[in-house]
């Protein structure tokens, strides 16, 4: 039996790891989670939580699953890498983040990348400095989304307004959220628009709870803790801004509105003004053909599969490179001082977990 240990740091670690515990569930191994940084309220019952480091070292997990940059380089297993989003053009951001999908730290013996072109770039990387291995798997977290939503757009009842997902970053130099509270407590308020509100949980806790208080018969409040994704099948169209959930958003071949977007495109309907989004959400939800074909073709350049199947094959790449790869991959630099850092950052984030617990 296999034991598999879930890093958890931010809360959108728990929808893209869920569906792995899923399969590994499914084929009988085990699997546990250790949150540091962030809430463990999403865990769910029956869900195994290890607290302490000791109990992670007891536990000897074979593999542990990273959705973030950054994990305890001296837990027991190999580190496999899942991403915490899909590489995308980040137009409009420094060269430096243009390149963080694809900066290499030294933590990981596995990169499970999603499309061809990342997995193309993680191998050419992988051959250069010789301490992993890359598995074309696609991402756990589109699973449920590929395999259990009707795709296109809602069957709705006459009269019945659409449905819109507002989902925004917490960036100041890029959120929308600030200067859209008013319209869209407008537009909720007219009758005209059903709006799902949710923000980032690092998001201005004032401006949070300006879109609180406009929850209402026709604009549902989200907290950021919760999992979306079961939400986002409810909604016609999304209203966004440069937050990456408007690419989870398009693979259920549905469109997206932008305001003032970082990363601009084709499959998009891009706004610069308040005044101009309710136009852009009519023309949104009349699903535009040639809209909808370069949506399609971004999610095509984004993630290789639609079959809801990527879970399996990064427990399988796992399977493989335990068996086959590790032994033959060059030693990890020693990266002392890093290991230092993450020391030190291991050590806060339990600090405050347990003032969290108590």
């Amino acid at each position: 039996m296999r034991r598999y240990l879930f890093f958890v740091n931010q809360p959108y670690s728990y929808s893209i790891l869920r569906p792995l515990q899923d399969e590994i569930r499914r084929r009988g191994d085990e699997a546990a989670w250790f949150v540091a940084g962030c809430s463990t309220a999403p865990l769910q019952a029956g869900e195994r939580r290890l607290k302490t480091v000791r109990e992670v070292m007891e536990f000897k997990a074979d593999a542990t699953f990273v959705p973030g940059d950054w994990v305890p380089y001296f837990f027991p297993g190999i580190k496999v890498e899942v991403f915490h989003g899909m590489a995308r053009n980040k137009r409009g951001h420094s060269s430096e983040d243009e390149s963080d999908h694809y900066r290499i730290r030294g933590w990981f013996d596995l990169y499970c990348t999603h499309a061809v072109k990342d997995t193309a770039k993680f191998q050419a990387l992988a051959k250069e400095h010789g301490h992993f291995a890359v598995a074309h798997t696609g991402w756990p977290k589109l699973d449920p989304l590929l395999s259990g939503a009707s795709l296109g757009k809602p069957q709705r009842a006459e009269g019945e307004a659409p449905v819109v997902f507002y989902a925004s970053t917490f960036s100041r130099s890029v959120t929308s959220a600030p200067a859209l509270v008013d319209k869209i407590g407008e537009l909720s308020r007219s009758g005209r628009w059903q709006f799902i509100v949710t923000l980032h949980p690092k998001m201005d806790e004032e401006v949070v709870e300006q879109y609180r208080k406009l929850a209402g018969d026709n604009l549902r409040f989200v907290e950021s803790d919760e999992d979306l994704l079961p939400i986002l099948p409810e909604a016609d169209v999304m209203m966004c801004d440069t937050s990456s959930i408007m690419f989870e958003f398009m693979f259920l071949d549905r469109p997206v509105v932008t305001f003032r977007t970082k990363m601009p495109g084709p499959y998009l309907i891009d706004v610069d003004s308040p005044d101009e989004v309710e136009a852009a959400l009519a023309r949104a939800v009349s699903y535009p053909d040639e809209l909808m074909s370069e949506t399609r073709r971004l999610c095509d350049d984004l993630h290789s599969f639609r079959d809801g199947q990527s879970s399996p094959r990064v427990l399988d790449a796992v399977e493989n490179f335990l068996r086959d790869k590790q032994g033959a991959l060059k030693k990890k630099p020693l990266n002392l001082l890093r290991k230092l850092k993450v020391r030190r950052r291991l050590q806060r984030e339990l600090k405050r977990m347990k003032q969290q617990d108590s």
